[in-house]
């Protein structure tokens, strides 16, 4: 019980005097595309970014077809940010958007992709070969990908990551730089520490939802300190990558089931997903394999109104006795 009150107690901290410089959510945009969806600061990139974003793994891996429809969704529903990455499907996610986005819509959206390179010479490949699948001559948004622990940061700051990340911003081929992790918070913290007279990542992406205060927490332990240092946070997770439901599949084969899931015994995909949006993140991350599932979330962004603390704190309350592993599995408690 004290755990809850110490988590709740500094998510009220965290929210009410952090709040102010990333709840700048706009509404009513239209581009050359369409209506877009609401908009929020990217942290000091001084960006305006849509508060839902297209997770690029399930692009990899879902049929073609699917692939192709879900990212025509996205732009028909207002999305503008697309993520993606060079380690899904062996980079074809990336070939998809090459396929299917960039042809027709590179002026209009914001791309991310992301690099598991523990060294600068592959580092280096990574994004020449990213560049290439996408076909594009620049990526908005690169970051340093999957951090485990503090001791892979050090081996990746020491084997020269920084160097290649920050040449490729000099020379245009990226506009701006951060880095992601879902395992450890303490990989994070690494990385801001060591970075933290440079001051050169701009982003940083991380896990997001309900019960992440259990243990290994990224909302106690990081987003304070990235919003401090005024870095756009990226949502993911917020459902546990799926783990909030009965079961999870891939590619319709079930990986795990759950007697008494999250959703919808406890709690609901809006408060999931409102409670994410409530707290001071650029954009909320969702994948989906069609786009019948894509919907649902570009409706709740449509819909969504920012919840109070005490309904934060009621959602936690609902949920804090299923927080843990079973459920975060990803993270890693020996890490």
């Amino acid at each position: 019980m004290k755990q809850r009150r110490d988590f709740i107690k500094q998510l009220a901290l965290v929210t009410s005097s952090m709040m102010i410089p990333f709840s700048c959510t706009t509404s009513g945009s239209t581009d050359k595309l369409g209506k877009v969806l609401p908009l929020r600061k990217l942290g000091k990139t001084g960006l305006n970014v849509t508060m839902l974003g297209l997770g690029g793994y399930h692009i990899g891996w879902t049929t073609e077809k699917d692939a192709q429809e879900v990212i025509e969704k996205a732009i028909e529903g207002g999305i503008r940010f697309f993520d993606t990455a060079e380690s899904y499907d062996k980079g074809g996610s990336e070939t998809r958007y090459g396929k299917y986005l960039v042809p027709k819509y590179r002026d209009e959206v914001f791309i991310m992709t992301k690099s598991t390179a523990t060294d600068g010479k592959k580092a280096l490949e990574h994004l020449e070969d990213s560049l290439k699948r996408m076909k594009c001559d620049y990526i908005d948004l690169w970051q340093v990908h999957s951090l485990q622990n503090p001791a892979d940061v050090d081996n990746r700051i020491d084997n020269e990551i920084l160097k290649v990340f920050e040449k490729a911003k000099a020379e245009g081929k990226v506009k701006h730089i951060g880095f992601t992790g879902h395992q450890n918070p303490f990989a994070h913290k690494q990385m801001l520490d060591r970075t933290a007279d440079d001051d050169i990542f701009e982003t940083v992406q991380m896990p997001i939802n309900v019960i992440d205060s259990h243990f290994h927490s990224f909302i106690k332990n990081v987003l304070p300190i990235a919003i401090e240092r005024n870095f756009g946070v990226l949502a993911m997770k917020t459902l546990s990558d799926g783990r909030f439901f009965k079961e999870k599949k891939l590619k319709d084969r079930v990986l795990w089931t759950s007697d008494d899931p999250l959703i919808p015994n406890y709690i609901s995909v809006q408060e999931a997903l409102y409670f994410a949006w409530s707290l001071p993140v650029s954009v909320l991350i969702t994948g989906a394999e069609n786009k019948e599932l894509l919907e649902e979330k570009i409706e709740l962004a449509k819909s969504f109104t920012d919840l109070s603390a005490a309904n934060r704190q009621a959602l936690v309350d609902k949920v804090f006795e299923k927080a843990g592993n079973q459920i975060e599995y990803y993270k890693k408690l020996d890490a």
